[in-house]
């Protein structure tokens, strides 16, 4: 979907109700440590693509945990934006956070050749 200055600030102000809403109202343990990465709603604002992020262990539990909790999340959401229709919400995970860490991981662990010097040919000095 085209990015636009109003989508850019619906999208926003839609992430940080989720994320107030999950944070405050929702006592869910299965949603303690979820984060809400980013949200996607569409042009006429009836649907609403939320990315989470969570430990890789627990996505099974964050779903589930998620998918039981839509409608009260839908229902504060909806208090909260104020809006004529409020969105229905489908929810993902990101998993690039994990990616991240794999990356960082592995330049951790790159083999010592790699940090000696070389010439503008690549042989070492």
């Amino acid at each position: 979907m085209k990015q636009t200055p109003q989508s850019r600030r619906l999208n926003e102000a839609t992430r940080e109700a989720l994320a107030n809403i999950l944070l405050l109202q929702v006592s869910d343990p299965r949603l303690a440590f979820v984060t809400v990465t980013g949200v996607e709603v569409s042009k006429d604002r009836r649907v609403a693509h939320v990315y989470v992020a969570a430990e890789e262990q627990q996505y099974d539990e964050v779903i589930a945990g998620l998918e039981s909790a839509k409608g009260r999340i839908r229902s504060l959401l909806g208090s909260e934006l104020n809006w004529r229709v409020t969105p229905e919400l489908r929810f993902f995970l990101d998993t690039s956070i994990d990616a991240v860490a794999r990356i960082s991981t592995a330049l951790i662990d790159a083999p010592k050749t790699l940090s000696i010097e070389k010439d503008e040919e690549g042989y070492p000095l």
